[in-house]
């Protein structure tokens, strides 16, 4: 009797169940060994497709990346662009929030980071801002979409109102996680707004007018 047919392996593949392995049981769980398990296959056949764990990783991240809506730029003046980069890259990792710690630590050598890089940067360098603080725009902004994806601030706080009888200014802190989506998703929209229009202030101050209808989205 012929043998069951092997599913080919391939490297969309082996980043695909990667993906899946770190989503379902996070960042450290993830090793060579289970990924070829979870695969089928044994694990000297991942290096035909990946010289290390630390190749299928940075494969894991860029694909995140990837999924971030980078035309805006194209399309928009930078600030609605900037705007609308951090939702679309918000949601990219808001999506799988255990690979958020290894994709923050920058772009390295992934293209689509890279590309990701190059778009914000180069909107804000033609738009008129100078080099360095494009740069300190881009960097900002990273910090603070990557934060918001690391962790939610509602479930920090403990369903037990007890915990709570010495700290009067937190006698509500119990219901936080009942509303983790409000209270997330209203803070990520509020840091947003006032980064954007600290950024239209200071651009209409040092650089040129803003000539905007209303405000930044």
């Amino acid at each position: 009797m012929p043998r069951p047919r092997q599913a080919l392996l391939t490297r969309d593949r082996i980043v695909e169940t990667a993906l899946a392995l770190i989503d379902a049981d996070g960042l450290d769980a993830l090793s060579t060994r289970r990924l070829a398990a979870a695969l089928g296959v044994r694990g000297p056949s991942l290096y035909n497709h990946f010289a290390t764990k630390e190749e299928i990783l940075d494969a894991v991240a860029d694909g995140v990346a990837a999924t971030v809506d980078i035309g805006v730029f194209d399309e928009y003046d930078w600030l609605d662009a900037l705007g609308r980069w951090a939702r679309s890259y918000r949601a990219a990792l808001a999506a799988h929030p255990n690979i958020v710690p290894y994709l923050a630590q920058g772009p390295g050598r992934r293209p689509a980071a890279l590309a990701m890089a190059d778009a914000v940067y180069g909107a804000l360098v033609r738009a008129g801002w100078p080099p360095a603080r494009a740069t300190h725009i881009g960097a900002a902004m990273r910090y603070f979409v990557a934060g918001s994806a690391l962790g939610s601030f509602a479930r920090g706080f403990v369903e037990d109102p007890s915990l709570y009888a010495a700290h009067p200014h937190l006698n509500q802190a119990h219901r936080l996680a009942g509303h983790q989506r409000s209270v997330d998703e209203g803070a990520f929209a509020l840091g947003l707004d006032a980064l954007l229009h600290g950024f239209a202030a200071e651009y209409a101050a040092t650089v040129a007018p803003l000539e905007r209808v209303g405000g930044p989205e």
